[in-house]
C-alpha cells in the first residue's frame, strides 16, 4: 500500500517536510560523496555581497545554478558546489559610512582607518543567516561549510600571487587617465563598472559660450588662410567662437576648442558681432522668421553669412583665455609657450565632433574629457585638473576655492551673463552615468592609477571566449564578444580602505617599486609575516630599498573588489600556494551562469585574468540569464514597491511553483521577465497541480485495488525491464505514454546537454498535459472497473513508469514535490532520495514514432475542435451533433479514421463525418498577397487583385490542392500558386471551421432537444461530482442522490424529462445507489432535515438543485 495522497496538499508545507529529510539524512553531501572517484565536473560560483537580502534577480541564476549541477550529479558526475561570499569595496564601505554618520574620505581618516575596517569587517557578512535561509528554502543545494570569502587571508594572499604574475608578465602599469570618478566615494571606477550603475534622466544646463578671436598661429592653417587679415572683413577684430558646453563648471579648465575638419563653418554677422560656428546648426541657433517659436517673433535681425570654410582651413586660430586662471599656457603667434609646448586656447581638431547638437564646435578641457585629453595628447600642454578627491575645486581655481563642481555651475553662468560671455543659456534632459556603489552622479576626470594592459592580451581573451560555449548563442559574438573587441585597459586600483591592498611597496627617495607576490616574500623582504593583510596592518610594514638604502612603503591603494571576484578560480583554492594539482586538473570551469550584467562583470574580469595568466578561458560553458523587472516593466525597487518579498512568494505557491515559473519564460534566453504572483499562481494551477493531480489518481486506485509497485521495475539510468513490458501491451493508450515519455528522456537530455533551459523546460510541462488531459483522461475508466484484468494490471503500471520516470526527468528542475512522489513510490531497490537516483538513458527500442505521430494527429484534431468550442462559446459538456473532417493528407486520414471513437470521446460529439473536398464545409473567396504578388507584378498589382478576387470555390480549391492558375496580365502570364494569395473560408450553415494545414475540423452546432437535454445532464454529473469532494467522500463510497428543479427555474419539465432520460447514466458515473426526482418543495422539506448535502448546479440558463448522502 501506498502512503494516500493529500489531492488539496499544501506544497509549500510539504516542501518544508521534504527540506528536512535531505537534511537529516545528509542528502546534499552524500550526493557528492557517493560519486567519490568518478569524474569531476567543475562549477564555480560569483561571489554576492551579504550586506543586502537576496532577490528575484539572485533568484534566476540560482535556480539554474542548482539545475545544472542536480542534472550532472544524476549523470554519474561529482559536482562540488562551493559558495563565496564578496566582502570588500564601496558597498560595504558606504554601509558603514551611513551607519557611523561619516560623509567623506576626510571624515573617515579622522575616525581611523583601523576603526572603520573593523566595522565593515564586522558587518560584511551581516545577512548570511538570511541568505542561506532563502537560498536553501529555493531548494538550492550549495555547500556553505567550505565557501570561501573575499576577505580571508589566504583569499587574499592568492590575489597578491596574481598581481605579481601580472606584474612579472609586464602587465601592471601606472597611468594617468581621464576615468569616470565618483566623488562621493572619492574613487575611479572601470569603464565596465558603467553599465552597473546604469544611466539616469537629469537635467542639466546646456549653455552657449562665445570666444574672443585672436590672431591665428602664423604656421597654421588658419594662419596661412587668414594671412595678414585678421581685422579685415575675412576675421574681424570682434569675432567669436561659440561653444556649447553641458558642464559649465569645466569651463573654467578650458585650454582649447575642437572643430571637425570635414564639417563646414560659416562666419556670421549677426547684432554688431561675428561668430563662427557649424553651416549645419545655423537654422538652430539663427531660426528664419517663420520658423520661430511664436513667443520668440519678435526677436531682432536675420544673420548675415560672411565666408563659408570648412574645419580644417580654421585650424590654429587663436582665443582670449575665458577666465585668467591658466592663461600663462595660451600658444604666442608662432604657436610655442615656454611652459606648453605648442601652446593651449588655439582651435584644434578632432573626429568626435558632430552636428547632432550644440554649435559644431566643441569645448575642450583636456583634464574633463576623454576625447579632450586625446586632442592635446603629445601637444606639450599640460593636463590642468584643479579638483581635489571630493571634486571640490583647489586653489588653483581661486574664485570657487572648495566649491563642489557641480555646485559651481550657477556661479559660473552668472559670471559669464555679466562679462557678456555667455551666448545662450537651456537646459538639457539626457542620460547621465552614476555610481552603482552609490548612485552619485559621476565626474570624468584625469587621475592616476593603477592598470591591467587589457589590450595587450586582447587577441589571448579573443582566443578565450571562442573556446567558451555561451547559451543564449548571440552573446559569443554578440554583447560580450563586442565588449572585448572594444576591451581597454583597466583601472584596478581603488582610493578605499576596505579591500585586497595593492601589494607595490615604492621607494620615496629613489622610486624604486617592488610587487610583493606572497606573505612568505613579505616576511623574507621586511622581516615581518602579515597574519591579517588589510590595509591598516599591511601599511604598517616597511621594506628596506637595496637600490639607495631608504625605506619603501605601500603605495596606499587597494585593488577594484571585481578583481577579486575575477581571481576566485585561484584565490578559493589557496592556489599556488596549495591545492596546485586540484587546481590544474580542474581548470577551466565547466560551468559558470548568471545574468545579463555580468557579460561587463565577472565574465569579463574571470577571461582578462584567466588569458592572462593560463591562455585559457576560465570557464567553458556559461547560460546567461535575463533581467527580472517588476510587473509594469520598470526596475523591481523596494521604494516603489513594485514586487513582492519573494520570501513570501515561496512560503504562498512554493519554491518548486517560483522555480518553473522563472525557468519556463524567456529569462533563461537572457530576455527580460516581467514577474507577477499570478505568473506563479498560474504554473501551480496549471502545472504543479495537474501533476500532483496524475500522482494522485495513481494512488488512489492503487490502494482501493492493493496495487504495490511492479517486480524489478528500475525508472532510472537504462530501464532494462520495459522493453519486456512494451512487447506485452495491448492498449495503445499505454505503449503511446511510455514511447512519449522516453521521447522526454531524449529531448531533456539533449537540451540540458546544451544548457538550453529554454528547449528543457517547455517539454515537461507539454509532458504533464499529454499525462493528465490524455493518457489519464482517456484511460480512467481502465482503473474504474471493478474487475482486475491484464488490461488494468498493464495501466497501473504503465501509469506508475510514466511517473516514476518521469519524476526523474524533472527532479533538476522541480526537486520537491519530485521528491515527495518518489518517496511513495519507490521500491526498496531504489536510491533513497530521486536526487541520489541516476538520470534516465534513453532506449530507442521504447519508442513508437508511427504511434506518437497517430495521436499527435488526433490530438491536433481534437484541439482545433475545442478551440472552436472557446471561440464560440459553445462549453465541452453540450454534446454536439458531430464534427466534420477534411484532410488533403492520406497519413492524417487513416489515422483520424482508427481514431474516430477518441475523437467522438474527446470533443462530445455524436459522429465523425469525414469529407472528400474542403467545399463541402466552406465556400471559398479569395485576395491577392500583396506582399508577395506586389515584389513580382508592381504596378499591375491591382489588375491581378481584380481578377483573384473574381475567383470561383473551385479554383481556389484546385490551386490549394497544388494546381497552378495561370492568368494573364497586361500581355504577362502570372503563375497563381497557393502562397500568392489569402483565402477565406465562408461556413455553411449551423458549421463552425477551422483551418490549419492539410486539415480543416467543423463543429455542427445545431442543437436538438436530446441535445440540449444531455448538456443539462452533463452538468448536472459536474455538480454532483464536485459535491462529493466537498463532502470529502472517498471515490468508492456509494450515495444516494435525490434530484430537483430549482424554484427559480423556468423549464422544470425540460429538466425533469432530461433527469428521467439519462437516469442510468447519472447513477453510473455518480455511483448513486438511487437517484430520486423530487418536486422543488419536497427537496426543500428532504433538504431541511440537515441529512442531505446540497448543492445548486447551473445548466445553461437552467440550475438544478441535488442533494446526497453517503449510502449505508
Amino acid at each position: 500500500m501506498y502512503k494516500p495522497v493529500d489531492p488539496k496538499v499544501d506544497f509549500a508545507r510539504q516542501e518544508e517536510a521534504v527540506l528536512k529529510f535531505w537534511e537529516d539524512n545528509d542528502i546534499f553531501k552524500k550526493s557528492v560523496s557517493a560519486r567519490d572517484g568518478k569524474s569531476d565536473y567543475v562549477f564555480f560560483d560569483g561571489p554576492p555581497f551579504a550586506t543586502g537580502l537576496p532577490h528575484f534577480g539572485h533568484f534566476v541564476p540560482g535556480t539554474i545554478k542548482d539545475i545544472i549541477p542536480r542534472y550532472k550529479t544524476m549523470k554519474g558526475f561529482r559536482v562540488e558546489r562551493r559558495f563565496g561570499w564578496d566582502c570588500h569595496g564601496l558597498p560595504v564601505e558606504n554601509l558603514i559610512e551611513q551607519e557611523l554618520g561619516l560623509n567623506s574620505k576626510t571624515e573617515i581618516e579622522k575616525y581611523g582607518i583601523d576603526k572603520f575596517n573593523e566595522a565593515c569587517r564586522a558587518s560584511v557578512l551581516r545577512y548570511v543567516k538570511e541568505w542561506k535561509r532563502t537560498i536553501t528554502r529555493l531548494g538550492r543545494w550549495v555547500d556553505f561549510e567550505n565557501d570561501y570569502k573575499t576577505m580571508n587571508p589566504d583569499f587574499m594572499e592568492s590575489i597578491w600571487w596574481v598581481m605579481k604574475s601580472l606584474h612579472d608578465k609586464g602587465l601592471l602599469y601606472e597611468g594617468y587617465y581621464i576615468l569616470p570618478y565618483c566623488p562621493r566615494c572619492s574613487t575611479v571606477l572601470s569603464n565596465h563598472e558603467l553599465n552597473l550603475g546604469g544611466y539616469k534622466d537629469v537635467h542639466d544646463p546646456a549653455i552657449t559660450v562665445r570666444f574672443k578671436i585672436l590672431p591665428p598661429v602664423k604656421n597654421s592653417a588658419a594662419g596661412k588662410t587668414f594671412a595678414n587679415r585678421f581685422g579685415t572683413n575675412d576675421l574681424p577684430e570682434n569675432t567669436y567662437l561659440l561653444a556649447w558646453t553641458t558642464t559649465p563648471w569645466t569651463l573654467p579648465s578650458n585650454l582649447g576648442l575642437t572643430a571637425g575638419a570635414d564639417i563646414e563653418y560659416a562666419l556670421i554677422e549677426y547684432e554688431d558681432a561675428y561668430y563662427i560656428i557649424a553651416v549645419p546648426r545655423l537654422e538652430a541657433y539663427f531660426p528664419k522668421e517663420e520658423n520661430k517659436p511664436q513667443q520668440k517673433k519678435a526677436a531682432p535681425s536675420e544673420y548675415k553669412i560672411i565666408w563659408k570654410k570648412k574645419g580644417a582651413e580654421l585650424e590654429g586660430l587663436r582665443y582670449e583665455p575665458l577666465f585668467p586662471y591658466f592663461k600663462q599656457l595660451a600658444a604666442d603667434e608662432n604657436g610655442v609657450n615656454p611652459e606648453a609646448g605648442s601652446g593651449a586656447f588655439r582651435l584644434l581638431l578632432g573626429d568626435f565632433v558632430t552636428t547632432e547638437d550644440g554649435t559644431g564646435i566643441v569645448h575642450t578641457a583636456p583634464g574633463f574629457g576623454e576625447d579632450d585629453n586625446r586632442v592635446f595628447k603629445n601637444s606639450g600642454v599640460p593636463t590642468v585638473c584643479p579638483v581635489d578627491a571630493e571634486c571640490k575645486f583647489t586653489a588653483e581655481v581661486k574664485d570657487y576655492q572648495d566649491v563642489f563642481v557641480k555646485d559651481a555651475d550657477k556661479q559660473i553662468i552668472d559670471r559669464l551673463k555679466a562679462e557678456g560671455k555667455l551666448f545662450k543659456r537651456d537646459q538639457i534632459l539626457h542620460a547621465y552615468p552614476h555610481c552603482w556603489r552609490c548612485s552619485s552622479p559621476l565626474i570624468y576626470r584625469a587621475v592616476a592609477s593603477r592598470f591591467v594592459s587589457v589590450e595587450k592580451i586582447k587577441e589571448k581573451m579573443l582566443n578565450a571566449n571562442a573556446q567558451i560555449f555561451w547559451q543564449p548563442d548571440h552573446i559569443k559574438s554578440g554583447r560580450f564578444g563586442k565588449w572585448l573587441e572594444g576591451a581597454r585597459d583597466w583601472a584596478i586600483s581603488r582610493n578605499r580602505y576596505w579591500g585586497n591592498p595593492i601589494p607595490i611597496w615604492k621607494c620615496p627617495d629613489c622610486g624604486t617599486t617592488i610587487c610583493v607576490g606572497s606573505r612568505a616574500e613579505l616576511k623574507e623582504l621586511s622581516g615581518v609575516y602579515p597574519e591579517d593583510m588589510h590595509k591598516h596592518f599591511v601599511d604598517k610594514i616597511t621594506i628596506p630599498c637595496k637600490n639607495c638604502g631608504g625605506t619603501m612603503k605601500r603605495v596606499p591603494e587597494v585593488l577594484d573588489c571585481w578583481f577579486e571576484s575575477g581571481s576566485m578560480p585561484y584565490a578559493q583554492q589557496h592556489y599556488p600556494f596549495e591545492n596546485k594539482e586540484k587546481f590544474e586538473k580542474n581548470f577551466p570551469a565547466d560551468f559558470i551562469s548568471e545574468g545579463l550584467d555580468q557579460t561587463r562583470g565577472w565574465f569579463y574580469t574571470l577571461t582578462i585574468l584567466a588569458a592572462a595568466l593560463f591562455d585559457k578561458p576560465a570557464f567553458k560553458n556559461c547560460i546567461v540569464n535575463g533581467l527580472v523587472l517588476a510587473e509594469d516593466g520598470k526596475k523591481m525597487s523596494k521604494s516603489l514597491r513594485n514586487f513582492t518579498d519573494p520570501n513570501k512568494v515561496i512560503s504562498q505557491f512554493g519554491a518548486d511553483a517560483l522555480r518553473l515559473f522563472l525557468m519556463n519564460s524567456n529569462v533563461v534566453k537572457a530576455d527580460d521577465l516581467k514577474y507577477s504572483d499570478e505568473g506563479v499562481r498560474d504554473v501551480l494551477k496549471g502545472i504543479l497541480i495537474p501533476f500532483w493531480n496524475s500522482y494522485s489518481f495513481y494512488v488512489t486506485y492503487a490502494n482501493i485495488d492493493g496495487v504495490v509497485p511492479p517486480a524489478g521495475v528500475n525508472s532510472d539510468s537504462a530501464d532494462s525491464g520495459l522493453e519486456k513490458l512494451i512487447s506485452s501491451l495491448n492498449n495503445p493508450l499505454d505503449a503511446w505514454i511510455l514511447s512519449v515519455t522516453e521521447k522526454l528522456v531524449q529531448d531533456v537530455t539533449a537540451a540540458l546537454d546544451n544548457y538550453d533551459l529554454s528547449q528543457a523546460v517547455p517539454p515537461l510541462v507539454e509532458y504533464i498535459d499529454l499525462l493528465n488531459n490524455w493518457y489519464i483522461r482517456r484511460s480512467r475508466r481502465r482503473f474504474w472497473k471493478s474487475e482486475n484484468d491484464s488490461d488494468k494490471t498493464q495501466a497501473y503500471e504503465t501509469l506508475y513508469r510514466a511517473l516514476k520516470k518521469f519524476s526523474l526527468i524533472a527532479a533538476p528542475v522541480i526537486p520537491f514535490i519530485t521528491e515527495a512522489i518518489w518517496q511513495n513510490l519507490k521500491t526498496e531497490t531504489d536510491a533513497p532520495s530521486i536526487h541520489l537516483a541516476s538520470y534516465p538513458e534513453y532506449n530507442k527500442n521504447i519508442r513508437n514514432t508511427a504511434l506518437e505521430f497517430k495521436m499527435k494527429t488526433v490530438q491536433k484534431a481534437v484541439s482545433m475542435g475545442r478551440a472552436l468550442r472557446y471561440q464560440f462559446n459553445l462549453k465541452i459538456r453540450q454534446p454536439l451533433k458531430a464534427v466534420e473532417i477534411v484532410t488533403r493528407n492520406t497519413e492524417e486520414k487513416k489515422v483520424l479514421l482508427e481514431m474516430e471513437e477518441s475523437i467522438i470521446e474527446e470533443l462530445n460529439v455524436k459522429e465523425v463525418i469525414f469529407h472528400e473536398k474542403e467545399d463541402e464545409l466552406v465556400e471559398y473567396s479569395a485576395k491577392a498577397n500583396f506582399r508577395i504578388l506586389g515584389k513580382e507584378l508592381g504596378s499591375s498589382m491591382k489588375k491581378a487583385a481584380s481578377i483573384i478576387e473574381a475567383m470561383n470555390s473551385e479554383e481556389i480549391r484546385n490551386i490549394l490542392e497544388g494546381s497552378t492558375l495561370s492568368i494573364d496580365i497586361d500581355g504577362k502570364t502570372v503563375e497563381i500558386t497557393a502562397e500568392k494569395i489569402i483565402v477565406n473560408r465562408i461556413e455553411k450553415a449551423s458549421l463552425k471551421v477551422v483551418n490549419e494545414g492539410t486539415l480543416t475540423v467543423g463543429l455542427n452546432t445545431e442543437l436538438t432537444e436530446e441535445l440540449i437535454m444531455e448538456g443539462f445532464v452533463r452538468d448536472l454529473v459536474r455538480g454532483i461530482q464536485n459535491l462529493r469532494k466537498d463532502c470529502g467522500l472517498e471515490v468508492t463510497d456509494r450515495i444516494n442522490l435525490f434530484v430537483s428543479a430549482s424554484e427559480n427555474t423556468a423549464d422544470k419539465v425540460t429538466l425533469k424529462k432530461a433527469f428521467a432520460m439519462f437516469r442510468d447514466y447519472i447513477s453510473e458515473e455518480t455511483l448513486a445507489v438511487s437517484a430520486e426526482w423530487l418536486e422543488p418543495s419536497a427537496m426543500k422539506s428532504a433538504c431541511a432535515s440537515g441529512k442531505q448535502n446540497t448543492a445548486s448546479v447551473e445548466a445553461g440558463m437552467q440550475i438544478w438543485e441535488i442533494g446526497l448522502h453517503r449510502h449505508c
